[in-house]
């Protein structure tokens, strides 16, 4: 399957009033968005679109600076930035509460949403999340595995990108590279060859990771005991640098929280495990598959 063709019956629209984001979505009803990783865009959702469009109205769009969404001048409160995004989107669309999937900056996004307008939250699923600043020796994190090889890899990308650059960034998202298909590879490099995009794109990566203002909207583990909405911790066997009992630790501080590991998956397990994480997230959204 490509990405057109599991794409096929869905819609991608320009939204919003403030900012400008593009949206790839399928379905109608209650509203899922779906909030990609650093670095991405709304086709790492392609895999489950169609699928969640079933039940919701899956809404997979790119955030600012990333893909064909606007490129405003960059703010050091980025994710800040990202949350005002999101409101933007449901405000437009005259949604009052929506379900939120965040992976990874995704996710990051996501929980911020949720502590700070938890009444504009239906249900929270953390896929691989990152953004929590965890206190000395809570959890096992493998920053050189993690966010160091991945910041490497993404400024190699954006400096450069081909289709060899390209391809070795994305395959730090998969268990194995075999999963990282050449439409993919492509997709993501014509992306990053747009000047405007490749231009934002170079100060968020300057500006993740660790480094630069990524640090200042981290969320202490502390305040993971006031999320108040329902939430699936989604996480994988194989997530580079925090495995799953990162996750494990986050469904522990998040009053109620669930858990799932999808195995044999790595940063990326909608993409790599497109069934069971749509059965997973359909289950615990109420809708079961």
């Amino acid at each position: 399957m490509t990405i057109w063709t599991e794409l096929l019956g869905s819609q991608t629209h320009v939204l919003g009033e403030k900012h400008r984001t593009r949206v790839i979505e399928s379905g109608d009803g209650e509203a899922l968005v779906l909030l990609h990783g650093v670095g991405g865009h709304a086709e790492a959702y392609s895999r489950n679109v169609n699928r969640l469009g079933r039940h919701y109205r899956a809404m997979a769009m790119d955030l600012l600076w990333h893909g064909f969404s606007g490129t405003p001048e960059f703010t050091h409160e980025a994710v800040g930035t990202y949350v005002e995004q999101v409101l933007d989107l449901l405000d437009s669309q005259g949604i009052e509460r929506a379900h939120v999937e965040g992976e990874s900056l995704g996710g990051w996004v996501a929980l911020t949403l949720a502590l700070e307008h938890p009444d504009r939250v239906g249900k929270l699923v953390l896929n691989t999340t990152a953004g929590i600043k965890w206190a000395p020796g809570s959890v096992n994190e493998r920053p050189a595995e993690g966010r160091e090889a991945l910041r490497a890899r993404s400024l190699a990308a954006i400096e450069n990108p081909t289709a060899e650059t390209i391809r070795t960034r994305l395959e730090w998202l998969m268990a194995t590279p075999d999963r990282v298909t050449d439409e993919l590879v492509e997709v993501r490099r014509r992306i990053y060859a747009e000047p405007a995009t490749n231009a934002a794109l170079r100060t968020v990566f300057e500006n993740s990771f660790g480094f630069g203002s990524g640090p200042n909207r981290r969320i202490s583990e502390e305040r993971l005991t006031s999320v108040s909405v329902p939430t699936l911790v989604l996480w994988s066997d194989h997530n580079p640098g925090s495995g799953p009992d990162v996750g494990r630790r986050i469904a522990k501080l998040i009053p109620g929280a669930a858990f799932h590991c999808v195995a044999d998956a790595a940063h990326w397990p909608q993409w790599e495990q497109p069934e069971e994480h749509d059965r997973v997230v359909l289950d615990f959204l109420g809708r079961a598959e």
